[in-house]
C-alpha cells in the first residue's frame, strides 16, 4: 500500500496569519516544525494502518518547507518546484493507492484561515462546472481521473466540512477552528499529532487504486481583484474573458485542466504590481 501525502502549509497546526507561511520569515521557521509534526503524525497514521510506503510531496508556495530530518526514517519526501501536477505530484505513475491532503485549507473568497486558491491574493473565487472550488476540489478531480481515492484532510473546521463535498469517505481531522482569516482557535501540536495519527490509521482502510473517472470536460472560472489581470490571463491558449473580473476556459480532462489552471496563475502573478495589485 503506498499512500500519496500532500503537504501544504495553511492548514497546519498553529497556523494563522501570512507570516507564519511565507518563506524566510521568525514565524515561518517556527511554523515548520509545527507543519512537519502534522505531516509525521498522518505518515505514522499509515504504516500503523498497514502501509508499506508513504510519500510526501510539497505542496506549498516554495515547495522547501518541511524538515526532512524532523520526519520518520520510513517515509520519502519529493521537494522542490516545477512539477507536472504541483500539489498532487507522483499521482500520475499508477502506483499510489490513496491520497491524503494535509495542512489544506478553504478556497478564495469563502470563510476560513487563509482562504485563497492557489494565490495568497488576486483570485477572488473559482468554481468548477459552477460549483465554488478549493483547492482540495480541484486535486480531488485530478486524483480521481487516476483512480485515487481521497482518504484524510486536515486543517481547520471549514476546510474539514468542505472535504464532505468532495471526498465524502475520508477522514478528517480539524488542527483549529476558525474565527476569521487571520485568526483561529489552535489545538497543541500534541493535541493534533495525536489526532491525524488516529485519523490517518483509519483512513489507511480506504486505501485501494479503483476505475479512473472520466468526469471531463471542465470548465474553470476564475474571478480576480483587478480587471487587468483578467485580461493578462488570456494569454493562455483557450483561456478567454467570462465576465468583469472573469475568465474562463474548458478542458477534456482534469490533467489538462489543472496543468492550464498552473499557468493562468503564474501568468497572474507575473501582473501584479507590489502597490496597486
Amino acid at each position: 500500500m503506498k499512500i500519496l501525502v500532500s503537504a501544504d502549509m495553511e492548514g497546519a497546526t498553529g497556523v494563522t496569519w501570512p507570516a507564519d507561511v511565507l518563506p524566510g520569515t521568525p514565524q515561518w521557521e517556527r511554523c515548520r516544525s509545527l507543519f512537519t509534526s502534522d505531516v509525521n503524525a498522518a505518515a505514522l497514521g499509515f504504516y500503523d494502518g498497514g502501509a508499506d510506503e508513504v510519500l510526501v510531496n510539497e505542496a506549498h508556495w516554495s515547495m522547501r518547507n518541511l524538515l526532512l530530518e524532523r520526519l520518520d526514517d520510513r517515509v520519502q519526501m519529493l521537494t522542490g518546484k516545477h512539477k507536472s501536477l504541483s500539489m498532487v505530484e507522483g499521482i500520475q505513475h499508477g502506483d499510489v493507492d490513496a491520497v491524503a491532503f494535509v495542512g489544506y485549507h478553504t478556497g478564495a473568497g469563502t470563510e476560513g484561515v487563509l482562504a485563497h486558491t492557489y494565490l495568497a491574493n488576486s483570485i477572488t473565487g473559482v468554481w468548477l462546472n459552477g460549483a465554488r472550488a478549493s483547492e482540495g476540489l480541484l486535486n480531488a478531480h485530478v486524483a480521481a481521473e487516476y483512480g485515487v481515492p481521497v482518504v484524510l484532510v486536515t486543517g481547520d473546521d471549514l476546510t474539514c466540512a468542505d472535504a464532505a463535498g468532495y471526498a465524502p469517505d475520508a477522514r478528517t481531522a480539524a488542527v483549529k477552528d476558525y474565527v476569521s482569516r487571520y485568526a483561529a482557535v489552535c489545538r497543541t501540536p500534541a493535541r493534533t499529532a495525536a489526532d491525524i495519527r488516529a485519523a490517518a490509521k483509519e483512513a489507511a482502510a480506504l486505501a485501494g487504486r479503483y476505475q479512473p473517472v472520466d468526469g471531463g470536460p471542465f470548465t474553470v472560472e476564475l474571478e480576480f481583484d483587478a480587471e487587468h489581470l483578467a485580461a493578462a490571463a488570456t494569454v493562455v491558449p483557450g483561456v478567454a474573458v467570462s465576465g468583469e473580473r472573469r475568465v474562463s476556459y474548458t478542458s477534456e480532462t482534469m490533467y489538462e485542466g489543472i496543468r492550464t489552471f498552473k499557468a493562468v496563475t503564474t501568468i497572474v502573478s507575473s501582473a501584479v504590481e507590489e502597490q496597486y495589485g
